[in-house]
């Protein structure tokens, strides 16, 4: 599974929202500096999604807000109602 976020760090805690165009939001309760918040980001969805932290990487946007996540060990059926959880929109 695929995930197209945009990382907003310093909140005041982790949290996944929908946001325009099929891409995610990403709250972060850590700060932009020497990697912290994609650590933080790649921990979070590993319990959010519940696998491993080694089945979550990065594929892009490693400084930049905009973010391409992949979590593997997972079925699209799985990923799909977690992001129903989060307030995805139904399809």
């Amino acid at each position: 599974m695929i995930l197209h976020l945009q990382a907003k760090p310093n909140a005041r805690q982790n949290q996944l929202l929908p946001g325009p165009a099929g891409r995610w939001t990403v709250r972060l309760a850590a700060p932009p500096q020497d990697g912290q918040a994609n650590a933080v980001l790649l921990a979070f969805l590993a319990d959010l999604f519940g696998v491993a932290k080694s089945q979550v990487q990065l594929l892009s946007g490693h400084t930049a807000p905009f973010k391409k996540v992949e979590i593997s060990g997972l079925s699209e059926a799985d990923g799909a109602a977690i992001l129903l959880r989060c307030g995805a929109p139904k399809a």
